[in-house]
């Protein structure tokens, strides 16, 4: 079914981004409180698109980061009177639920679907078959290399990039001017971290050009597993200097090793994301900074796009709202605790 015709304007589009800072929505900043369930229209939405029906399929509801996400959407939904149902697998590393969700939504004959995919491409198929039935498809967070109708994601290169630059300094503070660095990694073949990693071996090589990148260890997004293999890391590389850890998983598995190890004066720790584990880690040192995005903003645009795509409008073809370093000296700025503590909604 197809959803009402409302023409969008860049002057709308510039509104609804300037409601959307002054909101607080590009700092995370949002009233916690919403109505139970999935759908929006509760609040002062405009009456054009009430209605609308848009999917959020997340990456994993077990995540603190795409429960923020998936807050982010469900307060859009409200402030726009957009119908907004949330879904989502348990596992970032649950591509075939990830189609399911798709084809549900496929059909239930939605008008747009926003998802953050767990591949590039192996949702491809199912992502071209929404829009040939006509629903519009806006990808967050990891690009595909299919036609969709607009992305909404961290420029992920220039935020590793920012991220070796960080721990090129720590270990320069440290008197260190050569070794090997870990890059501990979620998974394997997702073009968001290929991005991310890629920028990070970058910026660290600017200032650190005899700091060498040993390896890359894959953990499956697994904590455990991350923790292990820094421990290994640990206890068998006397040349290990420092660790970048790629997302919050990693980060959470870094922590605990560098704690396990007694390491946190030893090994300065980068890490992507935040949670509250995360941030603990970060107050305590395990953790010297965090390189952090914004999934509220995600989740909050990722359905206005979509409501845009369905009014038979196009949305920007890449929106991108940054990533912040925090570090112990700004953790406590206003901004940046609601960045480090934003809403969360589970499904």
């Amino acid at each position: 079914m197809k959803g009402p015709k409302l023409k969008f304007s860049l002057g709308l589009v510039a509104m609804i981004a300037l409601i959307a800072i002054f909101a607080g929505v590009v700092a995370g900043r949002a009233s916690t409180s919403s109505e139970g369930g999935g759908g929006g229209g509760g609040g002062g939405g405009d009456a054009r698109i009430a209605g609308t029906r848009v999917d959020v399929i997340i990456k994993a509801s077990d995540s603190s980061f795409w429960q923020t996400m998936l807050a982010g959407a469900k307060r859009a939904g409200t402030d726009f009177g957009v119908d907004v149902s949330l879904f989502g697998p348990t596992s970032e590393t649950d591509v075939n639920e990830q189609v399911q969700l798709m084809e549900n939504s496929i059909s239930r004959g939605v008008n747009a679907i926003a998802i953050a995919t767990n591949s590039s491409d192996a949702l491809n198929s199912v992502i071209d078959r929404a829009r040939k039935e006509g629903i519009k498809v806006i990808i967050v967070d990891n690009a595909v290399t299919t036609t969709h109708d607009g992305f909404i994601g961290t420029d992920n290169e220039k935020a590793g990039e920012a991220g070796g630059e960080r721990l090129c300094q720590l270990l320069k503070d440290k008197g260190t001017e050569s070794g090997e660095v870990l890059l501990e990694s979620s998974v394997a073949g997702v073009q968001v971290l290929a991005d991310r990693d890629r920028g990070f071996k970058s910026g660290l090589a600017k200032g650190c050009p005899n700091v060498q990148v040993a390896r890359t260890r894959y953990n499956n997004n697994d904590i455990n597993t991350a923790a292990s293999q820094v421990n290994d890391e640990i206890t068998s590389n006397e040349q290990l200097v420092g660790v970048f850890a790629d997302n919050n998983t990693s980060g959470n598995g870094v922590a605990r090793a560098i704690k396990d190890n007694d390491a946190a004066d030893k090994l300065p720790v980068v890490a992507f994301d935040s949670d509250p584990q995360e941030n603990a880690a970060l107050a305590d040192g395990a953790i010297d900074a965090l390189v952090v995005q914004n999934p509220y903003f995600f989740g909050y645009q990722g359905v206005v796009e979509a409501a845009m795509a369905a009014a038979g409008n196009s949305p920007p073809a890449r929106l991108d709202p940054g990533a912040v370093v925090v570090d112990r000296g700004n953790m406590g700025e206003d901004a940046v605790k609601r960045l480090l503590n934003p809403p969360k909604e589970e499904i």
